[in-house]
């Protein structure tokens, strides 16, 4: 692990692996840091030179003053990228990691050449629902403050109570429900991944980021969007697991229209929110077929 100091006061840590001349910027999802990118950083092809971050307020980044937004992170990054002098470079995004790279590259252009969002975030957020009368979810009761979502009971809450109260088997259980649903890590690297998860400071800040994110030109029940999108001009790369039970086809279908003709998708066969654990091959082999300039399939469901 690296760490450089930001002008903002914040440290940013990160994982570097030697390379060739092609550099592409990792960028992890919540619940995980840079450590979650271990298997790519060790199978990915030795041609490409990889930097892993761990955003603010995860691994082993600092968290001085509390993020509010995407932006927030995207800025970081840009921070980040002048302090280590990265140019010319990809960016991957995994989940809440795509939303921040969407934001980094509709700010600030000239930096990244692709694009690759895997199980990512929509364009127009990622929304949080709350229960009716009867303790159900409602998709008509989509929250829009900070503190309703700090206190909700189906997500933050019980899940900050594990964080709070280190248990290890409620964040497991989480997570072979919604993420390792076919496949799990090896169990000795799965602690080391509990491990990670734990170092999370942000939760509730995230889970209102991510319901306020909106780069589209669409409302999204909580925000308008600013239309930012229109400034991503490179390549980009959907990649959508066909059980991923976390980010739904509808968010996919979102931001394959809101990119319009520089995205691409493929679908992961087979894959759910992790592909990393699902099928690191099918993940590696869809992300160097792009990131090498071959012909990757125009999919589009709907």
């Amino acid at each position: 692990m690296k760490e450089v100091l930001l002008p903002n006061g914040e440290k940013l840590a990160y994982r570097e692996r030697e390379g060739g001349d092609r550099k592409v910027l990792l960028v992890h999802g919540n619940m995980t840091s840079s450590k979650h990118w271990d298997l790519v950083l060790e199978n990915m092809d030795a041609s490409f030179k990889l930097y892993a971050v761990d955003l603010r307020g995860f691994g082993s980044s600092s968290y001085l003053t509390p993020i509010q937004s995407i932006k927030d992170f995207s800025d970081d990054i840009k921070l980040f990228v002048d302090k280590i002098g990265l140019k010319d470079f990809a960016m991957v995004g995994w989940s809440t990691g795509g939303a921040v790279c969407m934001q980094f590259v509709s700010d600030y252009q000239g930096y990244c050449e692709k694009l690759i969002l895997l199980a990512s975030a929509s364009t127009r957020g990622y929304p949080f629902y709350g229960l009716n009368s009867e303790g159900q979810l409602d998709l008509n009761l989509r929250y829009k403050t900070f503190d309703e979502i700090q206190n909700d009971p189906i997500r933050t809450v019980p899940i900050q109570g594990a964080y709070d109260s280190l248990n290890r088997d409620f964040l497991k259980a989480v997570w072979n429900a919604a993420i390792y649903t076919k496949n799990q890590p090896h169990p000795e690297l799965y602690e080391e991944y509990v491990d990670d998860i734990l170092t999370q400071r942000n939760l509730a800040e995230v889970y209102h980021a991510l319901n306020t994110f909106n780069i589209s030109n669409e409302d999204n029940e909580v925000s308008v969007g600013n239309g930012s999108v229109k400034n991503i001009n490179v390549p980009v790369l959907v990649l959508h697991g066909d059980r991923d039970f976390v980010v739904s086809e509808q968010m996919t279908k979102e931001l394959l229209h809101d990119l319009g003709d520089y995205a691409r998708f493929v679908e992961l066969k087979d894959c759910g929110h992790s592909p990393l654990v699902d099928d690191l091959d099918q993940l590696l082999n869809s992300m160097s077929e792009f990131l090498n300039n071959r012909g990757v399939e125009v999919e589009i469901k709907g």
